[in-house]
């Protein structure tokens, strides 16, 4: 199954473009912007609770998307959190 490159940051809505370095994912691939995993969530996923990485290079999805069966998905999430940290 291919990488689910998401456009832009779940908290905070900022681009994250293929080759941005900005960009953090977890295990199941929500992405995050590095301010708000750093400054916010505290490298918490709040959708799953895992941890973050930094996402693939724009290199890498390149391969994956020229090259996988599957579609990359490049659909925008965007899902702010509450004061309580459960989502809005």
């Amino acid at each position: 199954m291919a990488l689910e490159l998401r456009p832009n940051c779940e908290y905070c809505d900022k681009d994250l473009p293929p080759a941005s370095t900005e960009a953090q994912i977890c295990s199941y691939e929500c992405t995050f912007c590095a301010d708000c995993v750093d400054n916010i969530l505290y490298n918490v996923c709040p959708n799953c609770g895992g941890g973050f990485v930094p996402r693939p290079s724009a290199f890498i999805y390149r391969i994956v998307k020229t090259t996988s069966p599957h579609t990359v998905v490049e659909a925008k999430t965007f899902r702010p959190l509450t004061d309580d940290g459960r989502d809005g």
